[in-house]
């Protein structure tokens, strides 16, 4: 019984764990941090495994235990030393024909995005997701109205972080 559950989990893991992966990159700044965020919210996935009922979908269930752990760590690791990432001042070499305006882009967004308080980064990214908000309601547990006025705020908050 306990392979047929973790064999049940490890294929539904690997069908979604590109949503591991988003979460980490909007609340980590570097790849080690991606890395140990990515290992705790498999750990916390496969310990609630068991307390998955099915109502919803394991998309959505998901996505609630990696945003939560993600804002459980990063409010933990707000209580540290702040460090910089030396990868924000090392030197690209560019090939002429190279356009890296999109790169640039993304990389603001993203900075942009880890400048919004712990709910409004989630917002943001299950809209980058493309979830309809009845899906972005019940991952966060807010009303889909509430949801609605959040991603209003949190994109007026964005608009002015990106145009100050």
């Amino acid at each position: 019984m306990e392979k047929e559950l973790e064999n049940k989990f490890l294929t539904e893991f690997e069908t979604n764990q590109n949503i591991v992966h988003k979460v980490c990159r909007i609340y980590t700044t570097n790849q080690d941090a991606h890395n140990d965020l990515f290992q705790e919210i498999t750990i916390q996935l496969w310990k609630n495994y068991s307390k998955f009922r099915g109502d919803a979908k394991f998309s959505t269930w998901m996505y609630r235990v990696a945003l939560n752990t993600a804002i459980s760590l990063y409010r933990k690791s707000t209580r540290t030393i702040q460090t910089q990432d030396i990868t924000e001042y090392s030197f690209k070499i560019k090939a002429e024909d190279y356009d890296d305006t999109e790169e640039l882009q993304l990389k603001a967004l993203y900075n942009a995005i880890r400048k919004l308080n712990d709910i409004d980064k989630a917002l943001i990214f299950l809209y980058l997701e493309d979830k309809p908000y009845k899906d972005i309601s019940e991952t966060l547990g807010i009303s889909e109205v509430n949801a609605r006025v959040k991603m209003n705020r949190a994109k007026d908050k964005l608009k002015k972080i990106l145009n100050p």
